[in-house]
This record gives structure tokens, C-alpha cells and sequence, in this order.
């Protein structure tokens, strides 16, 4: 007999994407699948660059599984554990899937289950090797600390550097500054110290197919002390082997050039670990424009490592919507309007643009997509890529709004304990609207706009050397920019991810107030949803995330777990600190402590939209002209979290909600006909699922 279980408080959200998938012709759809088990075998890549234990869990929980073969009610009717305790490993193993390791993919907090040690060992004596993996997962499964990723600590741990002493950040610095040299890129490695003859070696691991007899080695001064270096690629080669296989059947069903050949740089990429070939593969694929099934292949975001540099794994297979696609091309078609309209343009130069935005905006490929395989530990809502700057400049960036990851949102019913009660109702009305928008200005014109002040290897400049650019914030020509060979990653380390993200944010909540933008977009004073009340509610969501941002502050590390976050909190401490009362918080302690966030809608032109476009300009210049020292003071005061702020995060602790999670579909191959089958949203269907993909 079936065992009832009790209603999740999970909030599992489907991704669907039937209605998609069947608008796709035979071709398309094989094309779609082998794409998608592509990204799906990228999950070991993923489950290793988390933690040292996160692969043995994912194969305990699939264990477990196939031990019930999916029944979980069995394990309650052999009075191995009660209901209420099956429940609960449920949902800590839906939330352990869908973020792809322990550690939630938004705020980078461990996650460790709500039942104890002993529970989990009934469990594995079920098979012999659940009882290895038991073995293998314990302690570090339930242990606290580590409370979440970061630089290895006794709080904090990361898969990126390993070894005993902790290596620190200065040694990660130096050993990229020598890899830099020798023309080695850090997105697809890892670094491990190891003992090595009472000497010092570090080994740079670099994901690839091929592996090395005899790996390179080099001798350098790191820090004045001589240490080995050397460079082992082969790392995740067993997943990279099955993904590069899998892009190989994709290229058959191939219906382009651009496809097949950024097909193969890929597959060459991952098989010898050169990022050179990557770069090709996304210069191929910006030029692959509109395609009907979308994919972003890579090591991509370096959100997780703390240093800023190394990126996670991410594997995503969309179908693009044309209906929904044609409703954003009237804002790219207008681009240059709105971007002449940011505090840095102005005057005669570079058609109104000023120096410090490209004289060109390539259109974006800007496209509504309905994601098919959605591999990352975060499904975000929006993706700007690829994230190389010079290649961004010369031949464009691709925009995608993730569709049925949106339609999430708007059926959302979380609470929202920052709104006073009396606004709820037309707060919920407006805010999925308002948010869908500021998504799309922050990837269209955030992550579109912008020029890297540059000094080419060549000695050639992208700006008048003799003649520099006046800087905004001082009122004199410009004294620094980017020398030969260094990035915007590489100089603001592991700032540049949540400064960027930051600048995107609030170009978005900075245009959000345009009439002209806004009519465009079908939204005037006499539309149900007016202009006023879009712009109204965007910064009273701007004051609710700041606030849910701090959740994610570590106070035991005294770190930011998430970009965003970060810069969320960062702008809503800009429009309290300098908005002369635009944004303001009440922090009630009677009956029970509350925040709660106001908006004066009278100052919204007048003293929000000035603070914004002030702390938009200074990241601006700061990202544009390399200027690292003063980014970093400015942006940690303002990212600061103490005083009162450590009051409010106590009250924002006690209104956490369980994070998202995400169910997604399989396809199969059935008779040289792709089959699609959706889940059910629930931890078991989040299970289900992922014991039928087959990673």
C-alpha cells in the first residue's frame, strides 16, 4: 500500500516545456536531445567543483532511489524510518538536485538534512553500496562548519583550491599572475597543493578529454618562495568525454554551418582544455543568429569561486519562442535612444554616446526561450553572453530571457512580510510585470553597454592616447585603463562578478522610469498596469531585495555568498544613504520585530533616479577605466553590512523561505523518435527525474 506523504513546503516550480517542443520539427528535436544529454552529463562537473563530497551524495540519493525503485513509502512500511522522516530526506534531496550539489547555487550556503546521522544509516544497509557511500558522505554531509563556499577557512571551503595548509588568496593570485604569463586562461582549471619532496607544488588541474604521461612543469617564485607548478589536464575527463559525444550526434542534426562548427570547437575545446578554441566556438555562435533550439555550452560564470576568476560548468538547451521573441524587438530596434540616455553619455562625441560606450551597439540576438535542460546550479531568469569582453565588442552578445523560468516567478506565492499589508494586493498586481522588464534592460542594455578603456598589445589604443577622455567623477582626463593582456576579471578578481551584476541592476532600475521606454513598451497612464506604478513598484522591489539580499551575508565569514545579493543590498543602502528619503525602512520591535519597505513616489524623479544614476556612473568609470582601488572602497562601504544592517538581518532571517527548486524534463530516444516526459512538481518528481537522466 501506498504510504500518503504530507505537502512539501518546498516551493518546486515546473519547467515547462512540452508546448515548445512540440512546435519542433523531427530534426529539431533530435538536435534538441543530444544537446540536452549534452548539458545533463555536465551534473559531475558541476557536483565536484562544489565540494569534495557532493558526488558521493548525488550517488547515494539516486542509490537509494533505485533501492525503492522510486517507491520511498516502502522504506515507512519496513519500519526503517517514519513518514515524517522520509519526507524530510525527500526535500533535502530535491534541494540538493536542483542546486547540483550541498550548497545552495544562490547564496552558497551548505545545505545539510533535517534528519540525523542514524537515520540515514538504517537507510544504507539497504545495499551493499549504499553502505560504501554512507561511509564516504559522513560526517561531511551533516557537519557545520563549513557554513558555506568561499576561501578555504575553518568556516568556508571550496572545490576550486585544495590542499592542507590553506592555500591562501594572495598564493591563488600569484599562481594565476604566472599562469597569465604563459598564456594559460584559469576558467577551466582548478588548483590543488600537494606534497611534492619537502618542496612546494601546486597542480593546475585543466578540464579536458586528453590527459598528459608527463605533465608540463615550470619553477616560479611565488611570494619569494620557489615553488612547482604544474599543469594536469585531464580533470572531468570521463563527463567531458560523454558531453563531447553527445555534441557529436547533435552536429548531424545540425541545420546551419554556424551550428556544426561551433559544434566542433567546442567538442575541440573540452578535448584538449584550450580556451582559444572555446573563444572561436563563441564568436561562431553569436553569429548563429536566431536559432530555433538555443544553447550556451562552457565553463561559464565564476559566480562560486572566490577569487573570481574559475567558472562553473553550465550546460543550457532552450527553444526559442517567435511570438514572445517579437515583443522585445522593438526595444533592441531602439537601443541607441535609451543608452544616449545613461549618465556617462553626452556632448558631440561618439554620436552622443560620450567616450566610454562602444560607438557601435551591435543588436542584440534578444530571444525568448523556453529551456529544454537547464544545467547550472542556479536557473537564472536571464543570460547576457558570452562573458569576453573583447569578443562582446567585435561580434556582439546574444540576450535571452528564460521564458518558463519567468512564468515561474509570476505564479509565485511567496509572501512578502516587507510590504505593508495595506499595498500587498497592488504590490502582487504590478510586480511581475515591473520585474520581467527590469530583467530585460539589465541583460539588454546592463550587460550590452559599456567600452573597456584598452592599450592593445600592439601599442594601439581604442582611445585617443594624446587626447584622453575627460573622467566624469573628477573633471581631468582619465589616468588608468586596461594594459595588454589583462580583463575585467582578471583585474577586480572576485569583484567583477557582483560589480557587474550590480551596474546591470541599476541600469535597468535607472530606465525604468522613462516615459518614452515605457510607452514603447505598451505601458502609459492609461494602460490597467500604468508607467507610474511599473517605476513605483520597481523600487519598492528594489527595497525588498536589498533586505532578502542580506540573507545571504555570512556573518561567520563575514562574506557575500551571491553576486547578486550583494548588489542588491548594495543599491538599497545607496538610496537610504543618499535618496533624501525616496526609499525608507521601518523597523518595528513591538509585537514582533518587522522591516518594512516605503517608497515616496513624489521623489522617484527628483531624488531616487539622481542616487541611482550617481552609483551607476561610478561603477561605470570604475569598470571602464580599470580604476580596481577605488572600486573596491567604494563598493565594499557600500556592500557593508554592520550597525543596524546586522539588526535587520535577524529579522530577515526569521521571514527566510526554503529556496526555489526546479523540476525539469527528459527526453529519450524511443524508435529514432525523441520522446519528452515532464514531472510531476514535487521532491519525489524532482528525484524521479533525475534518476531517469541517466548521469
Amino acid at each position: 500500500m501506498a504510504i500518503p506523504s504530507r505537502l512539501s513546503r518546498l516551493p518546486i516550480h515546473q519547467l515547462g516545456i512540452s508546448h515548445a517542443f512540440e512546435s519542433l520539427n523531427s530534426k529539431e528535436q533530435l538536435y534538441a536531445h543530444h544537446l540536452a544529454r549534452a548539458a545533463w552529463h555536465g551534473a559531475r562537473i558541476i557536483l565536484r567543483q562544489v565540494s569534495p563530497e557532493s558526488i558521493d551524495i548525488f550517488d547515494f540519493i539516486l542509490e537509494l532511489h533505485a533501492a525503492c525503485s522510486g517507491d520511498w513509502g516502502s522504506f515507512v512500511s519496513q519500519g526503517l524510518i517514519t513518514r515524517v522522516q522520509c519526507d524530510a530526506f525527500l526535500d533535502y534531496a530535491a534541494t540538493f538536485l536542483s542546486n547540483i550539489g550541498n550548497y545552495h547555487g544562490s547564496g552558497d550556503q551548505k545545505i545539510t538534512p533535517s534528519i540525523s546521522p542514524s537515520v540515514l544509516e538504517k537507510l544504507s544497509k539497504k545495499t551493499p553500496k549504499l553502505a560504501s557511500l554512507y561511509r564516504e558522505i559522513t560526517p561531511a554531509i551533516f557537519s557545520r562548519p563549513p557554513y558555506g563556499l568561499g576561501l578555504p577557512s575553518s568556516n568556508a571551503q571550496t572545490a576550486y583550491y585544495e590542499g592542507d595548509p590553506f592555500i591562501t588568496k594572495e598564493k591563488i593570485e600569484a599562481i594565476s599572475s604566472e599562469l597569465e604569463d604563459r598564456g594559460i586562461s584559469p576558467e577551466n582549471t582548478r588548483i590543488r597543493k600537494v606534497p611534492y619532496a619537502n618542496a612546494l607544488l601546486y597542480e593546475v588541474l585543466q578540464a579536458s578529454v586528453e590527459e598528459d604521461d608527463e605533465p608540463e612543469e615550470f619553477e616560479a617564485d611565488i611570494l619569494d618562495v620557489p615553488t612547482t607548478i604544474r599543469i594536469v589536464r585531464g580533470d572531468h575527463t570521463d563527463e567531458l568525454t560523454k558531453i563531447c559525444e553527445c555534441l557529436a550526434q547533435a552536429k548531424k542534426y545540425a541545420t546551419n554551418e554556424n551550428q556544426t562548427l561551433f559544434l566542433s570547437q567546442y567538442i575541440e575545446s573540452f578535448q584538449t582544455g584550450d580556451l582559444e578554441a572555446y573563444r572561436e566556438s563563441q564568436r561562431t555562435w553569436v553569429a548563429d543568429k536566431s536559432p530555433r533550439v538555443e544553447n550556451m555550452f562552457g565553463f561559464v560564470e565564476p559566480y562560486r569561486d572566490p577569487c573570481g576568476v574559475r567558472a562553473e560548468f553550465e550546460g543550457v538547451v532552450a527553444i526559442k519562442d517567435p511570438v514572445e521573441t517579437s515583443l522585445l524587438a522593438k526595444l533592441v530596434e531602439h537601443s541607441n535612444v535609451f543608452i544616449k540616455r545613461l549618465p556617462w553619455a553626452g556632448g558631440n562625441d561618439n554620436d552622443g554616446k560620450g567616450p566610454f560606450e562602444k560607438a557601435l551597439f551591435e543588436p542584440a540576438d534578444f530571444a525568448s526561450i523556453h529551456s529544454l535542460a537547464y544545467c547550472s546550479s542556479i536557473v537564472f531568469p536571464g543570460i547576457n553572453l558570452p562573458n569576453y569582453n573583447d569578443i562582446r565588442d567585435r561580434c556582439g552578445f546574444k540576450n535571452v530571457i528564460v521564458a518558463n523560468r519567468m512564468a515561474a516567478e509570476s505564479n509565485a506565492t511567496q509572501l512578502c512580510p516587507f510590504v505593508d499589508s495595506a499595498e500587498l494586493d497592488a504590490y502582487h498586481k504590478t510586480k511581475f510585470t515591473a520585474y520581467y522588464w527590469w530583467v530585460v534592460l539589465h541583460e539588454l542594455h546592463g550587460h550590452g553597454t559599456g567600452k573597456l578603456l584598452q592599450e592593445g598589445s600592439d601599442g594601439v589604443y581604442n582611445f585617443d592616447i594624446k587626447n584622453r577622455p575627460v573622467n566624469p567623477l573628477t573633471g581631468r582626463p582619465i589616468t588608468s585603463w586596461y594594459k595588454p593582456g589583462q580583463t575585467w576579471t582578471g583585474q577586480f578578481g572576485e569583484l567583477a562578478t557582483t560589480v557587474d551584476e550590480c551596474r546591470a541592476e541599476l541600469v535597468g532600475a535607472y530606465l525604468m522610469d522613462d516615459v518614452e521606454l515605457l510607452k514603447l513598451l505598451g505601458y502609459d497612464e492609461t494602460t490597467e498596469i500604468s508607467a507610474a506604478d511599473l517605476t513605483y513598484n520597481l523600487y519598492m522591489q528594489i527595497g525588498v531585495a536589498g533586505l532578502e539580499g542580506l540573507a545571504n551575508f555570512n556573518i561567520e565569514t563575514g562574506k557575500w555568498g551571491q553576486a547578486h545579493s550583494r548588489a542588491h543590498f548594495a543599491i538599497l543602502k545607496c538610496l537610504l544613504t543618499y535618496s533624501s528619503g525616496c526609499v525608507t525602512i521601518t523597523h518595528s520591535h513591538s509585537p514582533t520585530p518587522t522591516l518594512t519597505v516605503h517608497v515616496d513616489r513624489s521623489k522617484i524623479a527628483t531624488h531616487g533616479k539622481p542616487a541611482l544614476g550617481r552609483m551607476l556612473l561610478r561603477l561605470h568609470m570604475y569598470r571602464v577605466t580599470a580604476d580596481v582601488q577605488a572600486c573596491r572602497e567604494y563598493y565594499e562601504a557600500l556592500s557593508n553590512v554592520d550597525g543596524e544592517y546586522l539588526q535587520w538581518r535577524e529579522v530577515v532571517m526569521t521571514h527566510t523561505q526554503p529556496n526555489w527548486v526546479f523540476v525539469q524534463a527528459n527526453t529519450f530516444l524511443r524508435d529514432g523518435e525523441v520522446v519528452l516526459k515532464e514531472y510531476e512538481p514535487t521532491p519525489r518528481g524532482v528525484v524521479q527525474s533525475w534518476a531517469e537522466r541517466g548521469v
